[in-house]
């Protein structure tokens, strides 16, 4: 009984220890934001708005957004050319499909790898989603979030790191459009918000 006891304990310090990583996360990914966008040599920032670039704004960060996904993956899929808000088109191949629980609801939405990471360069897989908050508090063109590639079959999003797509704040770029599927409907009050440049 006693084990089982210190074996319980054991395993709530390690969910607090995760959660804890996952938020220290969260706070470096804003500080590499916000020093990747204030440098002129890597700034996707327009050369008047980055003069008075101060930050960017994002929600604060909550944990009711860090969530465990399980992860089906899908093999056997061919590339294809994602749309994206230009006449470019980016290729990517389904990776996988993730499915979690957020505000009460069960959502799937599709992982993707560049064509370019297909032997294996990168783990890195990347989700384009839009949300209810897409168009209000956020980003109207959706945002991303990168991910690992997981040994087993559970994933961790951690929405308090979505970005926004370069060409929220810079109409040159090309970037890719989420998916009608990749649609959350939920209202995720987490990781950038809409940035707004003002003169």
């Amino acid at each position: 009984m006693k084990r089982i006891f210190l074996l319980a304990v054991l395993g709530l310090t390690l969910n607090s220890c995760s959660e804890a990583t996952e938020i220290d996360k969260a706070k470096d990914f804003q500080k590499e934001q916000n020093k990747f966008f204030a440098d002129s040599n890597t700034s996707p920032l327009v050369k008047d708005a980055l003069k008075s670039f101060d930050g960017l704004d994002f929600f604060p960060i909550d944990e009711a957004y860090i969530v465990i996904g399980t992860l089906k993956r899908t093999p056997d899929e061919k590339p294809f050319e994602m749309p994206t808000t230009t006449h470019q088109k980016h290729l990517y191949v389904k990776y996988a499909n993730v499915t979690f629980t957020l505000e009460g609801r069960t959502h799937t939405v599709e992982l993707y790898k560049s064509l370019k990471d297909l032997k294996g360069t990168t783990s890195q897989l990347f989700l384009p989603f839009s949300d209810l908050s897409s168009g209000g508090s956020t980003y109207g063109g959706g945002r991303y979030l990168d991910l690992e590639i997981p040994e087993g079959d559970q994933i961790t999003l951690n929405f308090n790191k979505a970005y926004n797509p370069y060409c929220a704040y810079n109409p040159k770029y090309s970037c890719p459009i989420p998916p009608d599927q990749n649609f959350i409907k939920a209202d995720i009050q987490a990781g950038e918000k809409t940035y707004q440049y003002t003169r």
